[in-house]
């Protein structure tokens, strides 16, 4: 299939491990990133991020500890933070390293504010010491560094064209059709799709923890009743993992699109439903790739982070065409799902990320099975209803007006 190189690449780059809150993580990330390059010790941590990133990283909690907010994840990443593992920056955090992060805290040594006039992915952080200082900047993409300054000199800077005019390798989705999304996963070799095996495995782990240990507001766990409902197994599934993830369960998980919530909706849906329709795994990993490529097509008109919950209206629509799929529909009733989704989800509004979340993903996903039951009944919004368009990728572009220019 022509292009399938491309849609390889470009799950590969949006589909990736992440620990914690990915814009926490993603402001630890440069953190210790200028650590790092400033190589002695540090006194000082000046960080600035736009409203999105502050709004998402205001409730929830950092991994290993019980603390909230960016400032934690800062200071995190000076005493044992390690930017080799990008997004998984706090793994390998000890005692220790919380113990000098209290103690950085309590000094007053860590600032951070949100620059109201930023539009966009926009991360900052300046680490001064005796050394001089360090710069560095991420846009767009939560592990994008586009700039790192020494003493005001130039380490490394991401081509202008690259970084700002170009467009990212996300942005070539839109090329395609939903049609041609459908033919790929028919057609795509599974052995080109590791990662999705691998997001399974981790998804799968977090969610089971949280049945299991009950962390956060435990909706997951209290759904968790009858497992010959599909559909029910699917919502306490998926609200499990999201459970353990904003409680700060030490587990990573496989993200979409930055967002390690995405990652849950647009992966355990598909993986309960699967399972419990008895299907073969192969048929299991294709509905999960469509149900990631429909999630990014949908968020690279949506946006990185956006006023409304991506987890619900575009992780969720992704997981409606993946349920479907699984369930054996046709590419016109997956077209269906994702129109009947559309109709019915957008507006669901992002908070910010927190014990909460857990909810929306349980509505989301309930309503991800129903348009697709109902997609393969024949059930579908007319048309001529709302934001609605007989050209699903249309009903996709109008959802992003929707959902930026309309929610902003």
């Amino acid at each position: 299939m022509e292009g399938a190189s491309l849609l390889i690449d470009i799950i590969k780059d949006q589909v990736t491990p992440v620990l914690g809150c990915s814009e926490s993580v993603a402001v630890a990330y440069a953190v210790a990133t200028a650590k790092e390059a400033l190589g002695g010790e540090v006194d000082n941590v000046e960080v600035v991020v736009d409203l999105k990133i502050y709004k998402n990283s205001f409730g929830v909690l950092i991994p290993g500890t019980d603390t909230k907010g960016l400032p934690m994840a800062v200071a995190l990443a000076i005493t044992g933070g390690k930017s080799r593992y990008k997004l998984e920056v706090l793994k390998d955090i000890t005692e220790a390293d919380l113990a000098a992060a209290m103690e950085l805290l309590n000094r007053g040594s860590i600032e951070v504010t949100a620059d109201k006039d930023v539009r966009g992915f926009f991360i900052e952080a300046v680490v001064s010491g005796p050394g001089g200082n360090v710069r560095v900047i991420i846009k767009d993409k939560h592990d994008n560094i586009t700039l790192i300054e020494k003493n005001g000199e130039k380490v490394f800077q991401k081509p202008k064209k690259i970084a700002e005019n170009g467009p990212f390798l996300k942005d070539h989705i839109k090329a395609f059709s939903i049609a041609e999304l459908v033919t790929f996963a028919d057609k795509v070799n599974l052995e080109d799709l590791d990662i999705v095996l691998s997001g399974i495995d981790m998804n799968k782990k977090i969610a089971q923890a949280g049945l299991k240990h009950r962390p956060g507001i435990g909706l997951g766990h209290m759904l968790h009743r009858d497992e010959s409902d599909f559909g029910q197994y699917a919502k306490s599934l998926t609200a499990a993992g999201c459970d353990a993830r904003m409680a700060g369960y030490p587990l990573p998980v496989m993200s979409c699109f930055g967002s390690g919530n995405h990652g849950l909706t647009a992966f355990l849906p598909i993986v309960a439903v699967g399972e419990k329709r008895q299907c073969h795994e192969g048929r299991i990993v294709r509905a999960i790739t469509l149900s990631l490529l429909v999630t990014i097509y949908i968020k690279s008109y949506t946006g990185t982070l956006s006023p409304v919950c991506g987890c619900g209206v575009a992780a969720g629509i992704g997981a409606s065409a993946g349920i479907t799929y699984v369930l054996g529909g046709d590419v016109e009733q997956i077209k269906i799902a994702i129109n009947n989704m559309i109709g019915g989800l957008p507006g669901m509004l992002c908070d910010g990320a927190k014990s909460g979340c857990s909810f929306k993903l349980s509505i989301a996903v309930g309503a991800a099975v129903e348009a697709a039951l109902m997609a393969l009944d024949g059930v579908a919004i007319p048309y001529s209803d709302g934001i609605v368009d007989e050209a699903v990728e249309q009903s996709i572009v109008n959802l992003g007006i929707v959902s930026t220019d309309g929610m902003e």
